[in-house]
């Protein structure tokens, strides 16, 4: 069995997503970030960075072993496994890894702060709204020439989908009718989103954790 940590943000939904690709059990734990549960010394044991998602896998050898960081919670989640989701073979697998730092280095936190600067600052900061609304163009434009000759980022379905969806999906939901130019000439991404979007594994996964 694995415990899983998380909320109701791009980061959170994709461990659950990943847990339920593979079809593993798994228990969540909600750590509700509008009541700063992350700070709590039981959940610091477990992600010292005070972030979610964390997981702890119980199905071991000995001891439970303690897993934060998203994408190290994919990628360890892949290999516990022997998912194809993080293939073997290392050209195949050197593009998934390499889509998945993307996602690491730009996507989360350059979109972030699109987000968080353009619908949730106090104060507008015209130089940060255009550094980022610059920044997330080129992003989407950079997504939009690769997806324009394959179905997934990495070739196959992989983890780099599942750590880019979540954040994709958001931030078209909530700041395209706000930036449309950003948005603009972006359908091969609207399909991956579509395409993506359709898996069972993904619906049930954005839906965690279900809330009262």
């Amino acid at each position: 069995m694995i415990d899983l940590y998380t909320w109701k943000t791009p980061n959170g939904h994709k461990a659950p997503i990943m847990l339920e690709e593979l079809g593993l059990e798994y228990t969540v734990h909600p750590v509700n970030l509008g009541k700063d549960e992350q700070f709590e010394p039981e959940f610091l044991k477990i992600s010292p960075g005070n972030k979610i998602p964390a997981i702890v896998d119980h199905d071991t050898d000995s001891e439970p072993i303690a897993v934060f960081e998203s994408a190290a919670i994919l990628v360890y989640l892949a290999e516990k496994t022997g998912s194809p989701l993080l293939p073997e073979e290392p050209r195949r697998r050197a593009s998934v890894l390499a889509w998945s730092m993307f996602q690491i280095g730009s996507v989360g936190p350059m979109l972030g702060q699109l987000e968080y600067f353009t619908r949730f600052a106090e104060e507008k900061v015209p130089e940060a709204i255009e550094r980022y609304r610059k920044e997330g163009k080129r992003i989407l434009q950079v997504m939009e020439r690769r997806l324009s000759g394959t179905d997934y980022l990495a070739g196959e379905y992989s983890i780099a989908d599942i750590l880019c969806y979540p954040w994709l999906r958001v931030v078209y939901d909530e700041s395209e009718a706000d930036l449309p130019d950003v948005f603009e000439h972006t359908g091969q991404l609207r399909a991956w989103l579509e395409r993506v979007g359709r898996r069972p594994a993904v619906e049930r996964g954005m839906r965690v954790p279900k809330l009262a």
